[in-house]
């Protein structure tokens, strides 16, 4: 039977704002927390998979802006929205989490 724990879905959320710390660590602790938890906590897999799915579609969008700078700049522009929407939207969740709602990431791409 698997343990409800709101408060380490929240903590796996808010981990992923280690990026702005560490620049990797947003990835990596939710990813272990997962793995190891996900057997063990109640809708720790459907929280943990949106959010390495989330890390992994921003990571990817990163990699497109920064060609694009050399375009008019234009890279200058994604990579800051980028950077307000990992910050934004992992605490977001965090709440909804926290009050037993499921989780969304925008513009998340489904690779787990």
């Amino acid at each position: 039977m698997k343990a409800e724990n709101r408060q380490l879905l929240v903590l796996t959320h808010l981990s992923q704002l280690l990026d702005i710390v560490t620049g990797f660590g947003g990835f990596i602790v939710p990813l272990v927390l997962w793995l190891t938890q996900r057997d063990t906590i109640m809708n720790m897999d459907e929280n943990g998979k949106s959010i390495i799915n989330f890390q992994i579609s921003m990571f990817l969008y990163i990699l497109i802006c920064i060609p694009l700078i050399l375009l008019l700049g234009v890279g200058i522009l994604g990579i800051i929205a980028i950077a307000v929407l990992c910050f934004v939207f992992p605490i977001v969740n965090a709440i909804k989490v926290s009050n037993g709602e499921k989780p969304h990431y925008p513009l998340s791409i489904k690779f787990v």
